[in-house]
């Protein structure tokens, strides 16, 4: 008896890390696609001729495209099989950049990019369905953790690598070869066995969820989203303009400024994975989402009223990397506690897309900022970010206990 029960468990955790590894392998390949383009602006915009305006067309339009179908798509994986899906986004992506490196023109770079967003559209929605329906419940922050663990590592991975194959194959080989890594990614998912579900749909839950967007229009969801959207604006603004603000508010060295930027995205990345420790040993997820908002803001204010130096700024930096991180995965228990069964991949779809939202907002305010000799307004604005995000978290709490 002892001996079945230890083979069931010994299975359900193989079948776990085969889910969790071939999503998070998705993940990672998503965040990769995202910065395909940003390193090899330079070599792009010689051949065609372009100006940076018109090559960031090809960005405004994946951003577009995305926020337009990304929950759209969470519907369909809620209604079909979500591991098919999955490979079915990576290998559109996985096409559109083919066709990118292989014909010689800007505006079909452009549409590319767009077919690319639609690609894109279904990785939120069937990870965390997949992720919510099929594993096991005393893993699920763990879960949660590594899956924005491969994102992340998929988003600093990208420049290097897409730099690194430009200087072997030139930008359209470094763009062949990014669609090689998805169609591989594919693969995997195709391969894959579809494992039992450990959250379960009845029969009355299912038709209730299916039957249209009310659920999204819920108090919870709503607030989740605008979570999401406030988190990305923030984190947006932080990643794109903290070097060049810096540089006009203290003076510092880009060097330096960049060397903060990266231990702030190298920590991020690390404190997911402490995020998902302390997520499995606590319910108390929206204490734990408000502490390390609170404190990341409040780090980000200090860094617009003082001039640090180097060595202080880039542990600064860091440490808002860490508490930003270690969020993360309580953020996405807080979203899986108010989704009804059935509903992950309408509800993940639709509040993830805070993300791409955010992504449209932010450049415009940072950058008008910027624009006007406000850098300062980049930080206050930043850290008053993190803590209307907090006050979102507790704003659920709120609508839970009533």
């Amino acid at each position: 008896m002892t001996q079945a029960v230890d083979t069931s468990i010994a299975t359900r955790r193989a079948s776990d890390v085969q889910l969790i590894a071939g999503v998070s392998a998705a993940h990672f390949i998503s965040h990769y696609y995202i910065l395909v383009l940003p390193p090899l602006f330079a070599f792009v915009r010689a051949e065609y001729g372009v100006s940076y305006t018109e090559l960031g067309l090809a960005l405004t339009v994946f951003n577009a495209v995305s926020a337009i179908f990304q929950t759209p798509a969470g519907f369909l994986v809620d209604r079909y099989n979500a591991r098919l899906i999955l490979a079915a986004g990576v290998l559109i992506g996985s096409v559109a950049l083919a066709i990118t490196a292989m014909v010689n023109s800007f505006w079909v770079l452009v549409a590319m990019f767009g077919l690319l967003g639609v690609g894109n559209t279904v990785y939120h929605p069937a990870d965390y369905s997949l992720l919510s329906r099929h594993v096991s419940p005393e893993r699920m922050s763990q879960a949660y953790s590594v899956h924005t663990f491969s994102g992340l590592l998929g988003s600093a991975v990208a420049p290097i690598g897409m730099l690194s194959m430009h200087s072997l194959f030139g930008w359209r080989g470094a763009m062949m070869s990014a669609a090689v890594l998805g169609v591989a990614c594919a693969a995997i998912l195709l391969l894959q066995r579809d494992t039992p579900e450990r959250t379960p749909v009845k029969p009355r839950e299912s038709k209730d969820t299916d039957s249209g967007w009310r659920v999204l229009l819920t108090a919870p969801i709503l607030i989740n989203f605008l979570f999401f959207t406030i988190l990305a604006f923030g984190n947006y603004g932080l990643m794109n303009f903290a070097v060049v603000a810096l540089g006009a508010l203290h003076n510092t060295p880009v060097a330096t400024a960049n060397t903060a930027l990266s231990g702030n995205l190298f920590l991020a990345a690390f404190g997911v994975l402490v995020g998902g420790y302390i997520a499995a040993r606590t319910t108390r997820h929206r204490l734990t989402t408000c502490l390390g908002l609170f404190g990341a803001g409040l780090v980000v204010f200090c860094i617009s009223m003082v001039d640090l130096g180097a060595v202080l700024l880039v542990l600064a930096m860091s440490l808002t990397g860490l508490l930003f991180g270690i969020v993360m995965p309580s953020r996405d228990m807080i979203v899986r506690e108010a989704t009804p069964p059935g509903a992950f991949g309408k509800v993940f779809g639709f509040v993830t897309n805070g993300f791409n939202i955010g992504g449209i907002l932010s450049p415009i305010l940072f950058g008008a900022l910027m624009d006007h000799g406000e850098p300062r307004m980049v930080f206050w604005v930043i850290a008053a970010a993190s803590l209307a995000a907090v006050l979102t978290v507790a704003w659920t709490a709120k609508h839970r206990r009533t």
